[in-house]
């Protein structure tokens, strides 16, 4: 222990120089590294869908949460809601807050693939050329599909007319 002198002439008992002080009491201190472990999570900020719902009705969260993290664990913020099964219309109901995901996406946030998917459907990034070719597939494959259905129709017809 090192001796210091007050200016009033009494005399204290502290640590060597260089460290730290007692705290007063009732305050408690804490490392500033442990401070900054606590902090950080060993990764980053991802934009990704957490799984809710029941049994053969899945519901998803779009939510921003550290990358090592469970898929349905603890996260930072919801951004948004996708029900990916259709409604009574047809419909499948998708629900996003865009200034927050943009906020994100300013602060280095990663996106997962289906969430890219979902955000270039809405207008928000511009599409992936593989969600365009693959539209283009399943539209050739109905156009055949009718087109099958319309010769068999008509076949059966003609047979039909004949007998």
């Amino acid at each position: 222990a090192v001796e210091r002198i007050r200016a009033g002439g009494q005399k204290l008992r502290g640590v060597a120089t260089g460290a730290q002080a007692p705290a007063p009491a009732g305050c408690a201190m804490v490392q500033l590294s442990t401070l900054l472990c606590k902090a950080y999570h060993g990764g980053h900020l991802t934009i990704r869908l957490t799984l809710g719902g029941c049994t053969n009705r899945p519901f998803y969260r779009i939510v921003a949460a550290h990358n090592k993290c469970p898929r349905d664990g603890r996260f930072v913020e919801q951004l948004g809601s996708y029900d990916p099964l259709p409604n009574s219309h047809g419909e499948k109901i998708v629900a996003l807050n865009l200034d927050r995901i943009r906020h994100w996406i300013g602060c280095g946030a990663h996106l997962s693939k289906p969430v890219e998917k979902l955000l270039g459907l809405s207008g928000f990034f511009p599409l992936h050329p593989m969600v365009i070719t693959n539209a283009e597939r399943l539209r050739r494959k109905r156009a055949r599909e009718v087109l099958l259905a319309a010769q068999k129709t008509d076949t059966e017809a003609t047979e039909t007319k004949a007998n």
